[in-house]
């Protein structure tokens, strides 16, 4: 495959020590970790960033969606810098990350792949497929806002706020102004697609001493299991290991940060 169209990432960089990148979900944008790089910051090199198309990364130019995910793998592989680092992706993020356990295993000392939607995996994959493909019909339909109404309560998700407070600090005002285009992006371009693109199993079997997949406690006590925790079940009996519970649910680094952080702390370090 040829190289990727190279695109100004925005990345934000904090601490000090060895690299650990942090791969957002479907929002795509550096801010959507909240406080967790910052809480990460004594123990790595704390590299976030705007997923390419999203945010300040977004080029103005439709993708090549034959590419979109591969582009994104080569994308986290150059942030890594030159020696192996620590890689934690959730949802969408998690999708990138373990398509790059699989094709990079050399560039990861370990990854961490919280929540992600592989729904392929699903034995109602079906059934997934055809609600998402409703969800962007009612984005072409109805916009953005509704759509990601629709989907949020379909995997068992509250919907992202509609306006920002009057109160919010600044980063927050900024990251709500990016919010309307990043939704719009996800709907259109990785929505439907990701979650259909399973990575080489043999691969990550090579690779699983490197992998820890990750699930919410509370994704995983809903009643039927939240759709995102489940795909990590599949995957865990496929490659022959564990879910590591992770606080909260699918966005349990925002709602439980500092556990989250220790969490994640102890899981790329065991016996630090």
């Amino acid at each position: 495959m040829s190289a990727p169209v190279r695109v100004a990432l925005h990345t934000e960089t904090v601490g000090s020590g060895p690299t650990l990148l942090l791969v957002p979900g479907g929002s795509g944008d550096a801010s959507s970790f909240g406080a967790l790089p910052r809480l990460l910051a004594r123990n790595f090199t704390v590299v976030t960033y705007d997923r390419r198309g999203f945010g300040r990364s977004a080029t103005g130019v439709p993708p090549d969606e034959a590419r979109r995910l591969s582009d994104d793998v080569e994308d986290a592989v150059a942030l890594l810098g030159d020696e192996p680092g620590y890689v934690l992706g959730s949802s969408s993020g998690a999708i990138v990350a373990l398509h790059l356990a699989a094709r990079y295993p050399e560039r990861v000392v370990t990854v961490i792949a919280h929540e992600p939607p592989l729904l392929a995996l699903l034995p109602d994959a079906a059934r997934w497929h055809a609600l998402l493909d409703d969800v962007h019909a009612t984005f072409r339909r109805d916009g953005a806002a509704t759509a990601m109404r629709v989907f949020a309560a379909a995997v068992g998700q509250e919907p992202p706020p509609e306006h920002v407070p009057p109160d919010a600090p600044p980063h927050l005002a900024e990251m709500f102004a990016r919010l309307t285009s990043s939704q719009e992006f996800f709907l259109e371009h990785e929505l439907r697609q990701y979650v259909r693109r399973v990575p080489d199993l043999r691969a990550l079997r090579r690779a699983k001493d490197r992998i820890v997949l990750a699930g919410g406690h509370d994704s995983r006590d809903a009643g039927g299991r939240l759709v995102p925790y489940r795909p990590n079940e599949v995957l865990a009996a496929r490659l022959g290991t564990t879910i590591t519970e992770f606080p909260g649910a699918h966005l349990g680094y925002l709602t439980h940060p500092v556990e989250f952080a220790e969490l994640t702390r102890s899981a790329l370090t065991p016996g630090r």
